[in-house]
């Protein structure tokens, strides 16, 4: 199978050639990916080299023209480097584009914290009106990538090498449901659900599967409550909590309670897989049983 990013490499190189509002901004990740696609669209298509303030501001500028930027670079240097450029040179502007990000929260360990960022949706959470979608599987990410490119809106798309093994129907409203039980709900974002659902086997749960996470499906979180206990376990593959005030907000006038899990504050410094990462966070299938089996009771 191939990876997210490989899928979005190909695809956004396809729509490059078909749609000529888009335009396509690099800060030198993925470059050779895009080999091609840049001699091809010299005047749509450039590598701003490492300068990830200005990949965010050229990509404002293209948009104030009319253009429709696709932005990348791994997800600490898309997000939270310029992130002062996202807020001016997008938010402040008025102008939209599409974020895609590449490395997740812990793709690649080697790498160390600095190309870590599991903060990077709850600080895209702090910025008005922005969409922000987390696919699983790569027919999950082409399906949300020709989503964005074709809209006008403002658009954030993580990326990841930690894959579900199957990809799922993308709602447009951002949740599905996958199971129903009555003594609880878990949402599983993105790549999480295989874990989750390994983790819920025999449990009577409802499992939703989440790949858009703002602005948050609290329809269909209140319809999955609805013949259950409100109790809900978030299982998100960033910081944790990230989205513990959207299911808040959407169950205000009913009683309930809600666990967030996720990536803790504190730094592994032991960087090893991303399978060893996802063990020491509590996010594999043992832990992640243990931790929502004691939540419900």
């Amino acid at each position: 199978m191939d990876t997210m990013r490989d899928r979005f490499i190909a695809t956004t190189s396809r729509l490059l050639d078909d749609d000529p509002r888009l335009a396509l901004v690099l800060a030198e990740i993925s470059k050779d990916g895009f080999r091609e696609a840049l001699d091809r669209h010299p005047e749509r298509a450039v590598n701003v080299g490492i300068r990830e303030q200005l990949l965010i501001g050229v990509g404002g500028g293209m948009a104030l023209t009319g253009m429709r930027p696709i932005m990348h670079t791994f997800a600490g240097f898309l997000v939270e480097r310029p992130f002062e450029q996202l807020k001016l040179d997008f938010g402040h502007q008025g102008v939209h584009g599409v974020l895609v990000s590449a490395g997740g929260s812990y793709d690649w360990p080697a790498g160390g914290f600095t190309h870590m960022s599991p903060g990077d949706v709850a600080l895209m959470d702090t910025l008005d009106g922005w969409t922000v979608q987390v696919p699983g599987h790569p027919d999950e990410a082409e399906t949300l990538l020709r989503r964005a490119a074709a809209s006008d809106e403002s658009v954030y798309v993580r990326l990841s090498v930690h894959a579900n093994a199957a990809a799922h129907p993308v709602s447009r409203s951002g949740i599905t449901t996958l199971r129903e039980g009555s003594r609880g709900v878990v949402v599983a974002v993105g790549p999480m659900l295989d874990s989750v659902l390994a983790a819920a086997e025999g449990l009577d749960v409802t499992v939703l599967y989440a790949t858009t996470v703002r602005p948050f499906d609290g329809a269909t979180l209140r319809r999955a409550v609805a013949g259950s206990r409100a109790d809900v376990v978030l299982v998100e593959p960033y910081l944790a909590g990230t989205s513990t005030a959207a299911v808040n907000d959407a169950l205000v006038d009913r009683p309930h309670r809600v666990l967030g899990l996720g990536i803790g504050r504190g730094e592994l410094r032991r960087y090893g897989s991303v399978g060893e990462h996802l063990a020491g966070q509590g996010l594999d299938p043992a832990a992640l049983r243990t931790r929502i089996g004691s939540f419900l009771g």
